[in-house]
C-alpha cells in the first residue's frame, strides 16, 4: 500500500491540482518548498525499488532552457528503504527538477484524471477515463522509457490521444467526478435478500451510477415485499435488465458544412404491460446509464399510473442551445433515420423530455412520417397541434400541483397563501408557476444552470409571461431583476435556502445533495414534490425522513404527461379537442386514483400513512407488484 503524505501550507492553487484518490489505493505525495514545487524524479522500470517507492505527482510545465539548466541533485532518500539509502549515498542521486508555482491550466486537468495502480508488478500513473498508462500512448520525450517522469509527461501528450478525448468529453459533459470515486450509498439495514439483488446490479453495471441509484432506491422500498414472498427476486432480476438497449451513432451537417457526429440512445426496458412509452432527452449528460435509469423509472411511472404501458427512454448527448431551426432539423431528422425501424404504435410511444419540446417532436415526427410512410399516433408531443388533447404540454406540471393538492387535503390544509420554491425554469416549472398562482399560492423562485431567481413579490401571469420570454430568446434569468427591482438572481446557487412551506424539483436529477436537503429543512419546507426523476441524491433522501419532510415521488407525482399520452392516443379523443376544464376534470381523478394506489400499498405493507416514506414506498410497491403480476402471467420471456 502506498502512503500520502501532503505538504504542510498548501495554498489555494495547489488544492485546485488536488489528485483524486481511488480506492484507497492511487496516491501521489506533492511537497512545497520556498515558492516552488518539487517534482521529484525517482528510479526507472529496471530498478527493483520502483514498485516500493511513493510516487511523486506534481504539476508540471514546459520547462525553458534557463530552468533545464537550474536542475540540481537531490536523492530520494527518505522514500527509499535502509539499503536503499545505503545505496544512495555512494551513487549520484537522481536529479529533481524545479517547477514554478504557475503550471500550466492543461496540467491541472490532466492530474484530476491521474492515479496510480500496479501493472505488471511495477507501480504505474493511469489515466482514470481510460484506464491506461502514459508509456501505452507515447514515448517519453524527456526521459528513458520506464522512468516515472516519463509516465508522468506521457499523460500530457496522451490528452492528444482519441481514446482519451472521447472519454473525457463524455465524463466532463456529464459533470461527474471519475465512477470508481463516486461511492453507492447502501442503507445499513438492508436485508440479506435485497442487497443480493444491489450487489448482483453492482457487478453487472459497476460503472452506471445512474441507474444503480435508482435501483438501490427502488429494492430499499421493496424490502418488506420481497421478504413476505422470496419469489419476488427472480422477477426482480429480469426487471432491472432491460429488454432492448439500442445505442447509435447520429452524423448531422451544421449551417457551415461541418459534420458533427453524437450518440443515440433508446432504451426500451419493459413491455410487459403494453406498448412502450417514455420520453426523449437531449443534452450534453446523456448517456446509457442515464437512459437505463429514465427508462426503470418510467417503466414503474407508468405502471402505477390508470393507463397501462410499459416503460422506454432514450435521447442523445447533443446539445439544442445555441444550435438553429435548420441545425436542430437536420439533427432529428438523422437520429429518427436509425431510430424509426423500433417505433411504431405497438412498439414503442416516444415523448418529450429535456431539450425535446414541440419544435423538436415536429422534425422527428416528420421524418417518421417520411420513413414509416403512415400517421399513425406514435408520437404524443406534437398531435396536439392537429388532433388530441387541447393541455398536453400542461398536463405534467399541473399534475404536480393537484397531487401536493391531495397530500395538503390529508392535512387539512390547502394551497392558498402558502409560500413555494420552485426549481428549473423549463415547460414543467413554468406550468408549475401557472396552477399554483390559480390556487393561490405564492410561487417565488425559479433557477437555470448557472443560478436561481427570486422575487419576493411572488409570480403572476405577466411574470410568467415574460420569464417565458426571456427563456425562448435564450436570455440569462438575471434579465428579469433588471425590470423587476424587489426580484434578485443569484450566480451558482440553488434556491432551497429561500424560506417556503413546499418546494418542487422540476429541474435534474440529483439536484438536491446533503447540503441542499439540511437548507431545505431549516428553511421551514414541510413537503417536496418531484417534478423530476430521482432529484434527490440517497443522501439527502436520508436527510429529508429524519426531518419528517413528506415527499411526493416523481413516479407518483409525475403521472400527469402519462394521463395526458393516453388521452391522446384513445381514438375518441383523437377525433375531438377537448376543453380546459374536461381536461383537467379526468386528469385530477386520475392523479386521484395514482395517490390512492400508492397510500393504499403503503399501508398494507406497514408504512403510517403520515410517514415521510409512505408515499415514495408505497408507489413503489404498486407499481411493482402490478408489472410483477403482468411478468408471471406470461411466463419466462
Amino acid at each position: 500500500m502506498l502512503n500520502v503524505a501532503v505538504g504542510v501550507g498548501m495554498n489555494s492553487a495547489m488544492d485546485d491540482m488536488s489528485l483524486i484518490p481511488q480506492a484507497q489505493r492511487h496516491h501521489m505525495v506533492v511537497r512545497e518548498i520556498g515558492e516552488e514545487i518539487d517534482l521529484e524524479i525517482g528510479p526507472g522500470d529496471d530498478d527493483p525499488s520502483f514498485g516500493n517507492t511513493s510516487l511523486i505527482g506534481a504539476p508540471l510545465r514546459e520547462s525553458s532552457a534557463e530552468e533545464h539548466g537550474e536542475t540540481r541533485q537531490r536523492g530520494l532518500i527518505s522514500q527509499l528503504p535502509n539499503d536503499a539509502q545505503d545505496m544512495s549515498k555512494t551513487q549520484p542521486g537522481k536529479r529533481k527538477k524545479k517547477v514554478v508555482k504557475r503550471w500550466r491550466d492543461e496540467w491541472a486537468d490532466t492530474y484530476k484524471w491521474a492515479y496510480v495502480d500496479m501493472k505488471d508488478g511495477t507501480a504505474r500513473i493511469f489515466c482514470s477515463v481510460c484506464r491506461e498508462y502514459g508509456r501505452k500512448h507515447r514515448r517519453n520525450p524527456y526521459g528513458n522509457e520506464g522512468s516515472r517522469n516519463m509516465q508522468m509527461s506521457a499523460l500530457e501528450e496522451h490528452n492528444n490521444s482519441l481514446l482519451h478525448k472521447e472519454a473525457l468529453r463524455l465524463q466532463m459533459a456529464s459533470k461527474e467526478k471519475i465512477i470508481v470515486d463516486k461511492p453507492v450509498h447502501l442503507k445499513a439495514v438492508m436485508s440479506k435478500t435485497s442487497g443480493s439483488i444491489l450487489e448482483a446490479t453492482l457487478k453487472r453495471d459497476a460503472h452506471e451510477v445512474e441507474f444503480i441509484q435508482a435501483v438501490q432506491e427502488v429494492v430499499e422500498a421493496l424490502e418488506r415485499v420481497i421478504a413476505k414472498n422470496s419469489l419476488y427476486i427472480n422477477i426482480m432480476e429480469r426487471l432491472l435488465e432491460p429488454e432492448r438497449m439500442i445505442v447509435f451513432r447520429v452524423s448531422w451537417l451544421d449551417d457551415r458544412g461541418e459534420t458533427h457526429v453524437n450518440r443515440g440512445f433508446r432504451v426500451q426496458f419493459n413491455q410487459s404491460m403494453g406498448p412502450c412509452r417514455g420520453g426523449l432527452r437531449f443534452h450534453p449528460s446523456m448517456n446509457l446509464s442515464t437512459a437505463k435509469f429514465l427508462g426503470f423509472e418510467q417503466t414503474l411511472k407508468n405502471a402505477l399510473s390508470p393507463y397501462k404501458l410499459g416503460g422506454a427512454a432514450g435521447g442523445s448527448d447533443f446539445d439544442p442551445k445555441g444550435k438553429s431551426d435548420n441545425e436542430i432539423m437536420r439533427f432529428c431528422q438523422s437520429f429518427m433515420s436509425e431510430m424509426y425501424r423500433y417505433l411504431g404504435p405497438d412498439k414503442d410511444l416516444p415523448s418529450e423530455e429535456m431539450g425535446v419540446g414541440t419544435r423538436e417532436m415536429g422534425y422527428l415526427f416528420g421524418q417518421y412520417r417520411r420513413l414509416a410512410g403512415q400517421f399513425q399516433g406514435s408520437f404524443t408531443g406534437p398531435r396536439i397541434f392537429w388532433s388530441g388533447s387541447s393541455l398536453r404540454p400542461e398536463a405534467t406540471g399541473y399534475g404536480l400541483v393537484f397531487f401536493a393538492q391531495l397530500m395538503l387535503a390529508d392535512m387539512n390544509k390547502e394551497l392558498k397563501g402558502l409560500r413555494c420554491v420552485v426549481s428549473g425554469s423549463g415547460k414543467i416549472a413554468m406550468h408549475v408557476l401557472e396552477k399554483l398562482i390559480a390556487y393561490g399560492a405564492l410561487p417565488i423562485s425559479v433557477s437555470d444552470s448557472r443560478g436561481y431567481l427570486v422575487d419576493e413579490d411572488g409570480f403572476d401571469y405577466m411574470k410568467i409571461s415574460f420569464l417565458r420570454d426571456i427563456k425562448a430568446q435564450q436570455r440569462s434569468l438575471r434579465d428579469y431583476s433588471k425590470t423587476y427591482s424587489r426580484s434578485k438572481y443569484y450566480d451558482e446557487a440553488k434556491p432551497w435556502n429561500e424560506q417556503c412551506d413546499l418546494a418542487f424539483a422540476c429541474a435534474s436529477q440529483n439536484e438536491i445533495d446533503q447540503s441542499d436537503a439540511i437548507q431545505l429543512v431549516n428553511s421551514g419546507c414541510r413537503i417536496l414534490v418531484e417534478g423530476s426523476n430521482m432529484p434527490c441524491t440517497p443522501e439527502a433522501v436520508q436527510v429529508l425522513r429524519k426531518a419528517s419532510v413528506l415527499v411526493a415521488p416523481a413516479m407518483a407525482a409525475g403521472a400527469g404527461g402519462v394521463v395526458a399520452g393516453e388521452l391522446e392516443l384513445n381514438h375518441e379523443c383523437s377525433l375531438m379537442h377537448w376543453s380546459p376544464e374536461d381536461f383537467e376534470s379526468k386528469l385530477q381523478e386520475a392523479m386521484k386514483q395514482t395517490y390512492q394506489r400508492a397510500i393504499k400499498a403503503a399501508t398494507d405493507f406497514g408504512y403510517k400513512k403520515e410517514s415521510p416514506e409512505a408515499l415514495v414506498h408505497g408507489a413503489v410497491i404498486s407499481a411493482f407488484l402490478t408489472i410483477a403480476q403482468a411478468m408471471t402471467d406470461q411466463g419466462c420471456v
